[in-house]
């Protein structure tokens, strides 16, 4: 049972601290037709899953909130996104070419190396056409900037419904 307290320290802790997109209107206007640009000529559900793998490495719980909902309500499974997390130890629940794309997204969100390493990139290039591999990496920038302001802002899960931007 928490104390009222706790609960006042948990709210504290957890309330927004910048509405971003009021103070800086033109930035989010930005945001908004980069994230559409870069998810031309994408297949959906393969965008709907680099959008869910890099905002769990980022620790961006409204990113994860709002794209798990998007790839529910666009016929993803339940069992996919839940095994997301674990993608390299359940392989088996992605194609070969959702696979390239995942492993390219971790590489590209967590820089800590310094860099993309190359089988990585040539893996992800095998499954992918030139401008298709482009769009892939912009999509892949973009939810990193996305889950940037999120997580310094601190936005709050658990009210978006898909449709209802």
């Amino acid at each position: 049972m928490s104390t009222a307290q706790e609960t006042v320290e948990y709210a504290t802790e957890h309330a927004p601290r910048l509405a971003w997109a009021e103070h800086a209107p033109e930035v989010y206007k930005a945001m908004i037709r980069l994230d559409a640009a870069a998810r031309r000529g994408l297949d959906p559900t393969l965008y709907e899953l680099v959008k869910i793998r890099a905002s769990q490495l980022n620790h961006c719980a409204f990113c994860l909130d709002m794209h798990t909902k998007d790839a529910l309500a666009a016929g993803e499974s339940v069992e996919r996104i839940v095994q997301l997390s674990a993608w390299e130890e359940s392989r088996h629940f992605y194609t070969e070419k959702e696979l390239a794309a995942l492993e390219l997204t971790e590489a590209v969100t967590v820089l800590t190396d310094g860099f993309v390493p190359d089988e990585v990139y040539e893996r992800a290039a095998g499954h992918f056409e030139e401008a298709e591999l482009a769009q892939l990496i912009a999509a892949i920038a973009v939810i990193n900037a996305w889950n940037r302001f999120g997580v310094a802002t601190r936005m709050v899960p658990g009210h978006y419904e898909p449709g209802h931007q």
